[in-house]
């Protein structure tokens, strides 16, 4: 968790945060999205975290995206911004947030793939046809808008 966003929980514990996120959905040249099995909840999903105020959103994307696999995102193609109920979401440790997640494309990367040991169990590409379950519930409405696009 970043440092404002902690320092929040300091002072609100777990009532519900409104949370500004910036999320990675990888591309490799074969169509495959490389995913990520998060620490915190067992759950696959894409790259992505809270943006810390005064960052840009993009530079948040590619920020996290290297964090988290050791990959630099050379180019990002704005995808959509996700809000709303289905965003709600509880973690593990109880802290409730409300997520506005602007979420990116990414086809063009360059780096080796390294996860981040603390926050990501296991990094993995995965035709979109064979999307592992469960799949992190923020991220499921990004997710179902991208498969659309592939039909």
């Amino acid at each position: 968790m970043n440092s404002y966003m902690l320092k929040l929980r300091h002072l609100v514990g777990h009532m519900p945060l409104l949370q500004c996120g910036a999320t990675v959905i990888l591309i490799d040249p074969s169509g495959r999205l490389l995913l990520q099995k998060r620490r915190d909840n067992s759950c696959w999903g894409f790259h992505g975290g809270s943006v810390e105020p005064g960052e840009e959103v993009e530079q948040a994307a590619k920020r996290e995206l290297f964090e988290e696999t050791g990959l630099v995102a050379e180019e990002l193609e704005l995808f959509g911004v996700f809000s709303g109920s289905e965003l709600r979401y509880i973690y593990p440790n109880g802290d409730e947030v409300y997520n506005v997640d602007i979420v990116y494309l990414c086809r063009h990367y360059s780096g080796e793939l390294k996860a981040q040991a603390d926050e990501v169990e296991k990094l993995q590409f995965f035709v979109p046809s064979e999307i592992p379950e469960p799949f992190s519930p923020p991220q499921i409405k990004a997710l179902k808008k991208y498969l659309c696009t592939l039909r």
